[in-house]
């Protein structure tokens, strides 16, 4: 059995020294307090025993959902009263089928599902957009486009997941048994969110407002996320006192004082980051001088539940961005520009070949100048996308951009353009193509 995550989360809060794992995916079953366990998987499952029912939080993926099912029976047998979706992202609701299955084995009624009313329509445009779904979140992780074929052949929303049955609006609360559940709307990550007060266990379910790491506000891969809104849930969850502090990434932590600090750091982070974005277009900067001028305090990206290991702070900057000033960056020539292949072929004709851009491009990687010598790649690249010697140098140069990257977004997108090239050597370029053209989704 690991270490308790309640133990692990105040030794690392309390000293300001991450040494140990705190995303971890074990499946194992830990009891928080009496009547309320966590089962740690690729996103946990909180239960709650009512003496009338469990409420389940979160379910996992639909992988992971029997071993979250079984290690939650290792502990009660009850009947599951109701799941609850913290959102509808797939790592929260995938593994729904399974509890279904479990209760219908049991000779049990299935559990009621509660959700916020916007989790519907984002299944159905899951459904609506399911290979490109698919695309983007293999690219997130690390897959190759190779794997696109098969990616796209299921569905990107599995058929085994279940729907709500009871959504709402702001606020919801039910009773189950002995314990009350206030849920509340809140924007963040996504626009579906609830966490949920649980005034008997002085206890709050998170979601993923709160994933110990730089929130994942700018993936951009995805729809828009809301910084402002985010820190303003954050805010609400620290006035509620909370001493149990549950999130579905990371671990659970305990203490009034500790978990307010906490809240309150990542709150005041966004804030301040949505201010300085805001104060630079109100002075009216372009995009591009904003990511290269607003950044957050290296310091503050040194504590251990601020770390850029997942999302970082240059795609929150786009995404605020985003939210407040359109999809145009604010540079005339990029309104309307040529298309890359176009200022590629231009660019090579002017300088003769492709070779001084291939050399250029390896002497600005060398020289730890990554941005220059993808973007200069990526040029000869669109010039001649059936180059043996750009699509070598092009694997090298985003294998060494790899490599320092700390962010999984970044990490996943460079892979990515890894086995794009790799794939252009095999000969197998259409496809690579297709998967280099798409572009940011939900």
């Amino acid at each position: 059995m690991t270490e308790h995550p309640l133990d692990a989360s105040t030794r690392i809060i309390d000293s300001g020294v991450l040494d140990a794992p705190v995303n971890r995916m074990n499946e194992e079953l830990h009891e928080l307090g009496e009547g309320v366990a966590i089962v740690e998987s690729f996103s946990h499952s909180v239960v709650v025993d009512t003496g009338a029912g469990l409420v389940v939080f979160d379910t996992s993926t639909d992988r992971n959902g029997p071993k979250v099912v079984e290690s939650m029976r290792s502990w009660r047998s009850d009947a599951v009263d109701s799941i609850v979706y913290t959102h509808g992202h797939l790592d929260h609701v995938g593994g729904s089928g399974a509890f279904a299955d479990d209760a219908d084995a049991r000779g049990q009624a299935a559990p009621r599902v509660i959700a916020h009313e916007s989790l519907p329509p984002r299944f159905a445009r899951y459904r609506n957009t399911s290979g490109y779904n698919r695309v983007i979140n293999l690219r997130q992780f690390g897959g190759a486009a190779t794997d696109l074929a098969k990616s796209t052949e299921r569905p990107f929303l599995p058929t085994s997941v279940l729907d709500p049955d009871v959504t709402y609006s702001d606020e919801l609360t039910i009773t189950v048994g002995d314990t009350t559940f206030e849920m509340h709307h809140c924007l963040g990550e996504t626009d579906d969110h609830t966490w949920t007060w649980i005034p008997e266990h002085q206890m709050i379910t998170a979601g993923d407002q709160f994933i110990w790491m730089f929130p994942n506000c700018g993936n951009p891969q995805k729809v828009q996320r809301y910084p402002l809104e985010w820190a303003q849930s954050l805010r609400a969850m620290a006035a509620k006192e909370p001493e149990l502090f549950v999130p579905s990434h990371g671990l659970a932590i305990a203490g009034k004082d500790r978990i307010r600090t906490c809240l309150i750091t990542v709150a005041e982070t966004l804030e301040h980051l949505v201010a300085d974005v805001v104060d630079a277009m109100n002075s009216g900067a372009i995009l591009d001088d904003i990511v290269h001028s607003v950044h957050v305090p290296a310091e503050t990206l040194e504590i251990p539940y601020l770390k850029p290991m997942y999302d970082e702070p240059e795609f929150v900057v786009r995404n605020i961005w985003r939210l407040y000033g359109g999809w145009w960056d604010g540079s005339p020539a990029r309104l309307k520009p040529p298309s890359d292949t176009a200022v590629g072929t231009e660019l090579v004709a002017l300088i003769g070949g492709v070779d001084p851009l291939i050399g250029r491009a390896r002497v600005c990687s060398a020289e730890g100048d990554h941005r220059m010598a993808c973007h200069l790649i990526d040029v000869a690249c669109a010039a001649e996308p059936e180059s043996a010697a750009v699509h070598e140098a092009r694997i090298e140069i985003y294998t060494a951009r790899r490599g320092v990257e700390t962010s999984l977004m970044a990490k996943g997108i460079f892979k990515g353009a890894v086995s794009d090239s790799q794939q252009a050597l095999s000969g197998e370029m259409p496809e690579a193509k297709f998967v280099v053209s798409l572009g940011d989704q939900p």
